[in-house]
């Protein structure tokens, strides 16, 4: 393939593009509707205080080299142990696409614009652009990473205009609050976590309460050690991995037992049938998300600091409407409403999964054309194992592909920096042949 177009420009597409320098002679075309590449939701952040959940010696953009972050790192005067800023994290990836772009000799070029859908063309694929311009590819990519969250139930953004913050990153949360004044976090996972920080860094000494149905909150990570090898296998069945991996937590502790089944994961996955992937989401993901995707040590001491202080509080329970008044919320295992004024309220519910309910232009007509489908469990798009989009009849397209967390519905793992450099590499390599 001489000219392959990837669209959307965060780490996961980066990373496709970088990989596609070093291992085909192809040109590559990379667009981006934010105008700012390498970046992302998750290293966009401005705030210092936002670290990585991973330890830097587990950063590598690169598999076969899993010390290059921790020497980019050093020379800047970090360590492989610690969490770096995923600011900082985003300048790295920014330095390797300038690297790779100045040794691709012109064969990168970069666009800005949305792109509002992808057509077959003369052998090949056509990516038409919101400002009525296309690019012609032999093959696409999609790299759309994580979709913007859906409006919580109870929430009526107009009535809230003011109040309710759809996105805890785009402004400053903490504007216009004072002392007195009680924010309500919606959620109380990584996103609850980043608001709660941000509100914290920027003096906010208010009352903070985060909500969600379980109130389950993010575990920390304790100091590295390798997991003890597997002693047998697993069945990809809710009922008997949950067994054993509490009897692995009473023998080597939870953080083992859980890092036992990482190299695992996407076969366990990929073997299950849909009915038990969608057992598993309905029953077992929080509880899943809070052990696995875990936050660092100095954060997890402020969080815990914050509460001990009563500025944060959270609790399981389901909103059931707002007002500006305040809201009206129902704590888990009662049959009381409970009424909490506010003075703003963030949404925190993490990234929409399902792409027909998305509202996001190039996906629905995508959906529309029949060239995409969601797969089993609706938390993306459906792809076979070579990340080919399998289209409305069940067939894949040789030219079209996707990448990075879309592709979750058959990797489920796939939106930690491990699991996508495998990934983009291993496509690289594909399309190589």
């Amino acid at each position: 393939m001489s000219h392959i177009a990837i669209v959307g420009g965060g780490f996961s597409g980066v990373l496709q593009a970088i990989q596609l320098l070093r291992q085909t002679q192809a040109s590559v075309t990379l667009v981006e509707r934010a105008g700012r590449l390498a970046r992302g939701v998750a290293y966009s952040t401005r705030h210092g205080e936002h670290l990585l959940n991973v330890r830097a010696s587990g950063m590598s953009a690169f598999p076969e080299a899993p010390d290059h972050f921790v020497r980019w790192l050093r020379e800047r005067g970090g360590e492989a142990a610690a969490f770096a800023e995923r600011r900082l994290y985003g300048r790295y990836l920014e330095d390797l696409l300038a690297g790779a772009k100045e040794a691709g000799t012109g064969r990168l070029k970069t666009v800005a614009g949305e792109v509002v859908d992808i057509v077959r063309g003369n052998g090949g694929e056509l990516v038409r652009l919101a400002d009525g311009s296309a690019i012609a590819a032999d093959a696409v990519i999609l790299s759309l990473g994580n979709l913007e969250p859906e409006v919580p139930r109870g929430i009526d953004p107009a009535e809230l205009a003011g109040i309710y913050v759809s996105d805890p990153w785009a402004g400053d949360i903490a504007a216009g609050l004072g002392e007195g004044d009680t924010v309500l976090l919606i959620g109380t996972g990584l996103t609850a976590i980043d608001a709660a920080l941000i509100l914290d860094a920027a003096d906010f000494r208010g009352r903070i309460v985060a909500i969600s149905r379980r109130g389950l909150v993010p575990r920390p990570h304790a100091e590295p050690a390798a997991p003890p090898a597997l002693e047998r296998s697993f069945e990809p069945r809710c009922a008997p991995l949950i067994r054993s991996v509490r009897e692995q937590a009473e023998r080597i502790g939870w953080r083992a037992a859980v890092d036992q089944l990482r190299p695992l994961t996407q076969a366990l996955w990929s073997s299950a049938p849909t009915m038990e992937r969608r057992r598993f989401l309905r029953h077992l993901r929080p509880y899943w998300d809070v052990h696995r995707h875990r936050i660092a040590p100095e954060i997890a001491a402020r969080i815990a600091g914050m509460e001990r202080d009563g500025r944060l509080r959270f609790a399981a329970g389901r909103l059931l409407s707002a007002t500006p008044a305040g809201v009206t919320w129902r704590p888990r295992a009662s049959r009381e409403p409970q009424q909490l004024p506010v003075a703003r309220i963030v949404n925190c519910t993490g990234p929409q999964s399902d792409i027909a309910r998305a509202g996001e232009t190039l996906l629905d007509n995508l959906l529309r054309s029949g060239r995409i489908r969601a797969d089993g469990c609706r938390i993306g798009i459906d792809v076979d194992p070579a990340n080919r989009a399998v289209d409305a009849g069940g067939s894949a397209c040789a030219s079209l592909f996707a990448i990075g967390p879309m592709t979750r519905g058959a990797r489920w793992e796939i939106v930690a920096v491990p699991d996508i450099r495998v990934q983009v590499a291993g496509l690289a390599a594909q399309l190589a042949r």
